[in-house]
């Protein structure tokens, strides 16, 4: 049996903690933000349901992120839910190969529904959202969004992020 350790123990060491949370099977999504020429987005596997009525949103955002600022400047973001042919989409909005900002959008179809931010065509669940909050806490904000639109395409897979890589799941 482990001992508990008090307040003063030595903290977690960061290492530690970024392998276990690869042990952690996430869902892969991209969030986007922006209009036209003035959009980006990024990866994150932190999106979940925070309220069904009324229905809202939550998803970490690194603050550093290209996207941050403008989810706070355009007051909404996309969350798109992705499957196993969204791999090559995960990678360019992960900045593989150095893709950044509006290029990251190439090579997929996007569409909009009503807050402006863009959602992919296919992506398996699609959520349009207006900004309620951003809480910051370490590099991360947390950002709260009321769901203004929803689209769905649920053919049976996901796109998930487990061991450091992204990788397939079916319900057959």
């Amino acid at each position: 049996m482990t001992e508990a350790k008090g307040p003063e123990a030595d903290p977690v060491d960061i290492a530690d903690f970024r392998a276990a949370m690869r042990l952690i099977v996430g869902n892969v999504s991209v969030i986007t933000a922006g209009l036209g020429e003035d959009r980006s987005g990024l990866v994150v596997i932190s999106v979940v349901s925070l309220s069904a009525e009324p229905p809202k949103m939550i998803a970490c955002v690194n603050r550093s992120s290209s996207t941050w600022p403008l989810i706070e400047r355009y007051r909404h973001f996309g969350v798109n839910s992705l499957g196993p042919q969204h791999q090559r989409v995960a990678e360019r909005f992960s900045g593989f190969g150095g893709i950044k900002g509006k290029d990251r959008y190439e090579g997929a179809e996007w569409m909009t529904l009503k807050t402006g931010a863009s959602l992919l065509c296919d992506a398996v669940a699609a959520f349009d959202c207006s900004l309620d909050e951003m809480i910051d806490r370490g590099m991360h904000s947390i950002v709260i969004g009321s769901v203004e639109a929803v689209r769905t395409r649920d053919a049976g897979q996901a796109l998930i992020y487990w061991h450091g890589g992204y990788r397939p799941l079916s319900s057959a």
